[in-house]
């Protein structure tokens, strides 16, 4: 991928290593919003490595238009404490990693200030996780709806937990359960972040398609 090239990618929650891989490769992102919103994807989940194996983490969303809301229009459920059950779970998996408190202050106030839309919280996370690992990519939002997007690489329905990753390879590193699991690639960014700290960029950067 040349850095002159645009990406189209969905909105994702705390998405896996393989969306920050072309957050910083590509020259140009463009995050679609007006897509219908559609079920079981990123979008609104993660998956992290506890002591128990893998384990998907979901924000509760309403569809405000019911099948026909878009993307930009998903609501957060706060009333479900959710912001308080997924911080629990990143401290149990990773409190022991080395870098879990070095960066838990910087990610805690996404999990005690209230959010309304989706798409919000989920830029605003990405972006604040993109200066974290040291870039900050040229990000936008669509203006419509895009069918088909000659002009982009379109990777709204590739980056999905019932596909295999788009990239060809990803280096084993120690992850706190690696004696127990084994290494378990392609999870959240915050796995890449919490065990490997500023090397997470360099991690990134070495990746291949």
């Amino acid at each position: 991928m040349t850095h002159s090239s645009s990406v189209l990618l969905s909105t994702a929650y705390l998405p896996p290593v393989e969306y920050f891989y072309y957050l910083l490769k590509a020259g140009k992102v463009v995050v679609e919003q007006f897509e219908t919103y559609p079920r079981q994807t990123y979008r609104n989940r993660c998956v992290i490595l506890t002591a128990n194996g893998k384990l998907s983490l979901t924000v509760p969303v309403k569809k405000v238009n019911g099948n026909h809301t878009m993307v930009r229009d998903v609501a957060i459920l706060n009333d479900e404490k959710w912001q308080q059950k997924h911080w629990r779970a990143f401290s149990a998996a990773y409190s022991a990693s080395p870098y879990f408190l070095y960066y838990a202050d910087e990610l805690d106030r996404f999990f005690t200030k209230k959010y309304v839309t989706l798409l919000n919280f989920n830029t605003e996370l990405t972006l604040a996780l993109c200066r974290i690992c040291g870039f900050e990519p040229v990000l936008s939002l669509t203006d419509s709806f895009r069918k088909n997007d000659s002009g982009s690489t379109d990777l709204r329905t590739a980056i999905s937990p019932k596909s295999p990753p788009t990239l060809s390879n990803f280096p084993a590193y120690t992850q706190v359960f690696s004696d127990r699991h084994g290494f378990h690639p392609n999870l959240s960014i915050v796995d890449l972040l919490f065990n490997l700290g500023p090397e997470a960029r360099t991690y990134l950067e070495e990746l291949k398609l």
